[in-house]
């Protein structure tokens, strides 16, 4: 992640098949609800290689991919911490009301 010099970082954005949501629930048990930006809410799954590593907490902005078999179901492919999910607020990318 790289920041030009109006200190806007170049974030990671939705690739083919992802979107932006935010976690409203822990489930435990490596899940998570969440409230994406399409409108449908979804049970998220945290995959192995995030786990121990990169801590997701209620309110946190992700990225899901939703499985293509179960719409109502995804898994978790990133986490932007508070400065990067502010931004994504201001540029408008997330809304108020996810």
């Amino acid at each position: 992640m790289s920041e030009n010099d109006s200190g806007r970082k170049n974030l990671r954005m939705p690739e083919e098949g992802e979107v932006f949501a935010v976690v409203t629930e822990m489930l435990g048990a490596n899940r998570v609800k969440v409230r994406c930006m399409d409108g449908v809410e979804r049970t998220a799954r945290i995959p192995g290689r995030m786990q121990k590593r990169i801590w997701i907490r209620e309110d946190d902005v992700v990225l899901v991919e939703p499985w293509d078999w179960q719409d109502e179901k995804g898994d978790i492919a990133w986490r932007y911490d508070k400065q990067e999910a502010d931004q994504l607020r201001e540029e408008g990318h997330i809304t108020g009301s996810v």
